[in-house]
């Protein structure tokens, strides 16, 4: 079973949303985690754009990526190019790779407005996840 960390800054959106289709897509054939170099706890409209598509992520935890030094990742996948930078050395196997996605978080305008960047990328991350999950697991 492949044990893969998805990692972000914050921990808050785009990781959360990830942890959340890789886990739907995977079933038992990978344990995922996601973490942050910093936590920001998890985002409530990231939580609201997986219910709409069936996936309930109410349950995640926001967590650094410290928390999980004793873990032997397969694979570690940063999705955003701060995290990627950022990232620490992993003193094992991991593959890592790299998938750079917008931030919601950082949408403005009306609430509407904000919840359709968060339905976007939710959706990027959803076909990013799918293929991986075909192409990998």
């Amino acid at each position: 079973m492949k044990r893969i960390l998805v990692l972000c800054t914050g921990n808050s959106c785009r990781s959360q949303i990830a942890h959340g289709y890789l886990q739907h897509f995977a079933g038992d054939k990978a344990v995922i985690y996601s973490a942050g170099v910093e936590t920001h706890g998890v985002n409530p409209k990231a939580i609201q754009v997986m219910a709409e598509d069936g996936i309930d992520i109410s349950s995640h935890t926001s967590n650094n990526i410290n928390e999980y030094r004793d873990v032997d990742f397969d694979m570690v996948i940063t999705v955003c190019d701060n995290a990627k930078e950022r990232c620490p050395f992993f003193p094992s196997k991991a593959e890592k790779l790299h998938h750079n996605f917008p931030d919601p978080a950082k949408a403005v305008g009306s609430a509407e407005e904000i919840m359709e960047s968060f339905r976007a990328v939710r959706e990027e991350i959803k076909q990013y996840c799918e293929q991986f999950v075909k192409e990998r697991i």
